[in-house]
């Protein structure tokens, strides 16, 4: 999500209509609070997920060595 300056510009002044200027500090930094919340929790969803993904291919090559194991026995 790109945005450029005559977006940013729109936000900040629709922010200030509807909250006004003395509310806008304390709102930057509850979304602000928000937003590192939401990429924090995606980055251990992936790491979660990478844990997982890596953990099944061990049991599989664990399990392709005892095949490959009793195959030649």
């Amino acid at each position: 999500m790109n945005l450029g300056a005559f977006e940013i510009v729109v936000i900040v002044v629709i922010a200030l209509v509807f909250f006004g200027p003395s509310k806008l500090p304390g709102l930057g930094k509850s979304v602000g609070e928000a937003i590192r919340g939401f990429k924090k929790g995606m980055n251990d969803l992936q790491s979660g997920m990478d844990e997982t993904d890596a953990k099944a291919n061990e049991r599989k090559t664990v399990r392709d060595v005892k095949d490959t194991d009793h195959t030649q026995s």
